[in-house]
């Protein structure tokens, strides 16, 4: 009876869930757009300003356009629980990219659980990005020595989909 040997190098983590909510318009859509993203994870809500000017729309370069919200850990666990009940616990397969990462969309916040209707906050929606990592991805963001990461060590899609299914519970279509 062989016992298979486990390398605790290829162990995928959830490294973190990102939540944004790009508006496309300053002033007070960017103030309801952050107690939203407040009122679903909790934390400190950043603005996103607007990389370039578009004088059509009314745009100025370093103008806030957006919202954004990084949770980590086991936050980050339990609050992508919740996400992917919005979503019936279905996730498409072109969601993932060639680095097993994951992006998708809510169209209304509310149907999160446990997010109740604030008349002054209206219905949005928003986008979720979910990054997986591995030990050993530092070297690709470290600021000295910077390396990529090698092909064999990657997260491929057909790994993230195996893990989200059997981390969280969700069948991939």
């Amino acid at each position: 009876m062989a016992q298979e040997i486990q390398n605790v190098m290829k162990e995928i983590k959830l490294e973190k869930v990102v939540l944004n909510m790009g508006l496309g318009k300053s002033g007070e859509a960017v103030e309801i757009a952050k107690k939203a993203l407040g009122q679903i994870s909790g934390k400190k809500v950043n603005e996103r300003p607007a990389r370039k000017a578009h004088r059509d729309w009314g745009v100025r370069k370093g103008e806030p356009i957006g919202a954004a919200v990084t949770i980590r850990s086991n936050e980050g666990k339990e609050l992508l629980k919740r996400l992917f009940e919005a979503k019936g616990n279905r996730i498409n397969g072109h969601s993932f990219d060639n680095m097993g990462n994951l992006s998708f969309g809510i169209l209304e916040h509310i149907d999160i659980p446990g997010i109740k209707y604030d008349p002054k906050i209206g219905i949005l929606g928003l986008d979720i990005t979910v990054r997986l990592t591995r030990p050993g991805f530092s070297i690709s963001t470290r600021s000295k020595h910077k390396a990529s990461v090698g092909k064999h060590h990657r997260i491929t899609p057909d790994e993230a989909k195996e893990y989200l299914t059997k981390e969280f519970g969700v069948s991939v279509y």
